[in-house]
């Protein structure tokens, strides 16, 4: 079983669940999660996350974003992008500048409404499948962040730009709320994703790309392991004598200086245990999150005896 994050290009016409079964099918493991959807007409970077990684899905859904999006005003439609009904259309009469003004007006901490055609659920359905039975329900408007947003490219009523923003953000409902602060209505006619936290667009992997290095066997060199995920937490090569107590998911006793309150904990093979917190009080670090499995000891085990 392969254990660790893999940045798939998803392409247009994918569902972020098409491309977790596809890989299930190319790796021939069970055990894939993603790490955040894209709607299917939008593509970009999609981490994966395999095997026991599969424990690093929230953490990877909460981290900044960075999208390449096209705006495109005069145009309403119930789904916020080009791609569903339009309910209202409007002549764009208003000035590149009065549209760049606009825009950078909605950088920092906003209030967003969820769209209706989204996965999030109100008591217990989905909005987009109350939507598809054509209705409308009240949505709370939530806290997101727009980090920075960079104007590309204005050819009116198209605007190109890059959105660095928190999770949660629909970018198809800022170009929305632009258009509706502009006055001339407003959609998404496109989405490009082009990082999640360090995985960029630069080396992500579209599935064919994934098959055929499985075929020549060369895909481990693009698997991010999940210790490397925490590479900023001080390291600790635990001593022998600990080995048994780390193996048994018990905490590790300490003395002299702090490394860090979290670390990244390895076993003297070392083999990856996990993240451990310090415990000021009982002076040791208490494992919060073990991505070792009894399995691994084994094939040390056995690796020293050939040895």
């Amino acid at each position: 079983m392969i254990n660790g994050v893999l940045n798939v290009y998803k392409e247009k016409g994918y569902t972020s669940h098409d491309v977790v079964a596809k890989l299930r099918g190319i790796l021939k493991q069970k055990k894939i999660g993603h790490t955040g959807t894209l709607d299917p007409d939008a593509q970009g970077v999609l981490p994966v996350c395999l095997g026991r990684a599969t424990k690093l899905c929230g953490m990877l859904t909460d981290k900044r974003k960075t999208y390449e999006a096209v705006i495109h005003l005069g145009i309403e439609t119930d789904t916020q992008d080009i791609s569903g009904q339009v309910k209202c259309q409007r002549p764009v009469e208003v000035s590149p500048e009065k549209v760049a003004e606009c825009i950078r007006s909605f950088e920092g901490e906003q209030m967003q409404v969820p769209p209706m055609y989204s996965a999030l659920k109100v008591q217990g359905k989905k909005l987009y499948e109350l939507a598809r039975e054509g209705k409308e329900v009240e949505r709370k408007p939530r806290p997101v962040t727009f980090y920075d947003i960079k104007i590309l490219s204005m050819e009116l009523p198209f605007v190109t730009v890059r959105v660095t923003c928190s999770k949660g953000t629909y970018i198809r409902t800022l170009c929305h709320d632009i258009g509706e602060k502009l006055g001339c209505k407003g959609c998404m006619e496109s989405l490009l994703r082009t990082r999640v936290d360090r995985f960029s667009i630069e080396n992500s992997l579209k599935l064919s790309q994934i098959e055929e290095l499985v075929n020549q066997g060369e895909l481990e060199k693009y698997i991010l392991g999940p210790d490397e995920m925490f590479s900023d937490y001080p390291k600790i090569l635990a001593d022998r004598k600990f080995d048994k107590m780390l193996e048994n998911g018990n905490p590790l006793p300490w003395k002299g200086e702090i490394p860090g309150e979290n670390v990244r904990v390895y076993h003297s093979s070392g083999i990856f245990i996990g993240i451990y917190q310090w415990q000021k009080e009982r002076r040791q670090y208490r494992p919060t999150t073990i991505f070792s499995s009894p399995q691994d000891f084994l094939d040390s085990d056995i690796r020293k005896e050939k040895t």
